[in-house]
């Protein structure tokens, strides 16, 4: 007899019982994501050199950017559908996995598009040093072939999480995830492909996550069961994705923007702050394993509490997730520049690219704790249904910010240091007028519930 899975109730219940059951798997997917993502960068860095090692590193900002609006959709899908699912409308929750499901396939086939075709001319948009634009723009192309895969696997995972499933899309990343690493060795290693392997094995793993996510979802047992012949756009629930959606796919693209821009400065210091930027920033990605999780985490759980209209429990989930963030992030992110030369020798042998590393990784990876208080409340007022809200706040406060930064106060000192110092700069901002907008928000939600027009 087939045991009927059901939804985590995040509404009512254990609170903190059921944050650390979501979270840590959901952690521990962060963290093999980036384990093999750093995996790809020191495989190339020690087998192929500074220059791949550059090269890389210089697509990141852009690869992100692309990938942001996407990502929001995702989002948008899974804020829906925990949304339905603590509503328990059942018939609901069924088309908006279907739709997400065709999202995914049509927004990867039009990224692998753009991300082919664009790779050239923006990297050359960026200056990035002639020395690796080639290697750069090559394994660009490659890794957005594998766009459609990509998001499938991103969004399986969204509808997973919105039922409170954060083990499942865990244990699959673990499968693809050590195939990558087996792929990335015989490739750089046994074949001498150097980028071109490192991005044809992360195709491949990606491929295999999208498969096994798509069988997983075809095995559930309640209402997030997936249905391949009844795959299509369901217009009431691709609006709503969209709607809720697109803001945080657009907030993810404005944070993008300013950092495509911030790489481009650092591209005008020459391959050397290339490469050390590129180690860092794959260090910094491990103290955002828990800012991942707890972001995410924040949402899903308002998301279900907004549809079951438990508007006390959503400020102390807010608060709840504040806390755990700036703690796990400050203790991380410290621990990271305390040890960071130990840690950038993992990805090259170069004395000039540790020290260079370095400077990023004391005025951005140890003030993380910042960015990560900044999280919390945008991710809440998303789950409360204000898409918008944390848009203009990311706009002013993040991109406005850097670009008058970098416009400004650091045309007058070109160093990479007062560089890396628009970082906290911007998140301090920014984090001040979120915490504003989260009490206004709050408000007016908690009384448009208790007149009944919400």
């Amino acid at each position: 007899m087939t045991k009927i899975s059901t939804p985590m109730d995040m509404a009512h219940g254990p609170l903190m019982k059921n944050i650390f059951i979501f979270c840590i798997p959901l952690m521990f997917s962060y963290l093999l994501q980036i384990a093999f993502n750093a995996a790809d960068t020191i495989v190339v860095g020690k087998f192929s050199g500074q220059q791949a090692l550059a090269a890389v590193g210089a697509t990141g900002s852009i690869v992100s950017l692309l990938v942001a609006l996407f990502n929001g959709l995702s989002v948008g899908a899974n804020i829906l559908i925990a949304m339905q699912i603590g509503k328990k409308e059942h018939k609901q929750i069924s088309d908006s996995v279907h739709t997400a499901y065709f999202m995914a396939i049509a927004g990867g086939l039009l990224l692998s598009i753009v991300g082919f075709f664009c790779s050239a001319p923006v990297l050359k948009l960026m200056n990035t040093p002639p020395d690796i634009i080639a290697l750069s723009t090559l394994y660009m192309r490659i890794y957005f072939i594998g766009s459609i895969p990509l998001l499938i696997y991103d969004f399986g995972s969204s509808i997973l999480r919105a039922r409170g499933d954060t083990a499942g899309p865990t244990v699959i990343l673990v499968i693809s995830g050590v195939l990558n690493v087996i792929l990335n060795l015989v490739f750089v290693i046994g074949f001498n492909m150097s980028v071109a392997g490192v991005a044809t094995a992360t195709v491949i793993s990606e491929v295999l996550s999208a498969v096994l996510i798509t069988l997983s979802l075809m095995r559930q047992t309640d209402s997030t069961r997936l249905y391949l012949n009844k795959i299509k756009p369901v217009p009431e629930f691709f609006s709503s994705i969209l709607q809720i959606g697109v803001p945080a796919g657009l907030q993810g693209m404005m944070w993008c923007i300013s950092n495509v821009v911030i790489q481009s400065s650092i591209n005008s210091f020459g391959s050397i702050a290339v490469a050390g930027n590129s180690a860092t920033q794959n260090i910094e990605n491990f103290v955002y394993i828990g800012m991942q999780a707890f972001s995410q985490g924040c949402t899903t759980f308002t998301s279900q509490c907004r549809g079951a209209r438990e508007w006390t429990r959503i400020k102390k989930i807010m608060y709840i997730f504040c806390i755990l963030n700036v703690v796990v992030s400050f203790i991380v992110g410290g621990a990271s520049w305390l040890f960071g030369p130990k840690l950038l020798s993992l990805y090259t042998n170069d004395a000039d690219v540790i020290i260079s590393g370095m400077l990023r990784m004391w005025f951005v990876v140890f003030w993380l704790w910042i960015n990560a208080l900044l999280d919390i409340p945008a991710s809440s007022l998303r789950g409360m249904g204000f898409s918008t809200t944390p848009v203009v706040a990311m706009l002013l406060g993040i991109v406005g910010v850097r670009l008058f930064y970098i416009g400004t106060i650091w045309q007058s000192f070109k160093t990479l240091e007062n560089l890396y110092l628009i970082f906290p700069v911007s998140w301090g901002i920014t984090t001040i007028a979120m915490f504003f907008l989260w009490h206004i928000c709050y408000r007016k939600a908690h009384y448009l519930h208790s007149s009944e027009a919400y």
